[in-house]
């Protein structure tokens, strides 16, 4: 176990990163325009992290101990057409859960 110091180092130091990481984009350059490459940039943030942080999750999947499972597969496949088709998130995320829960029940 950690010892209570050293924990409150670490959330302090977390912190002061999390914050100074804000500000260097907010604070410093907050009140000026952002010049149109880096705004063309941008828009492709989330279709870069989304799938590099679901990726591990479906194909080695830590609540079968990193062996390929059918189920979260094939419930990131319809989130993915269903994504492809509506260009909406929200209904994305709902296709792979109503997918994924039902056919974790079925397969098991």
């Amino acid at each position: 176990m950690i010892d209570s110091v050293s924990l409150w180092i670490v959330i302090i130091g977390l912190g002061i990163g999390s914050f100074s990481l804000r500000f260097v984009f907010l604070g410093l350059i907050g009140d000026r325009p952002i010049p149109e490459w880096i705004l063309r940039h941008l828009r492709y943030t989330a279709v870069a992290i989304i799938p590099a942080l679901v990726a591990p999750l479906v194909m080695m999947p830590t609540a079968t101990d990193g062996e390929f499972d059918i189920p979260r597969f094939l419930a990131a496949a319809v989130a993915l057409l269903v994504g492809y088709f509506t260009k909406n998130v929200i209904w994305s995320m709902v296709a792979g859960g109503l997918t994924l829960y039902p056919l974790l029940y079925l397969l098991g």
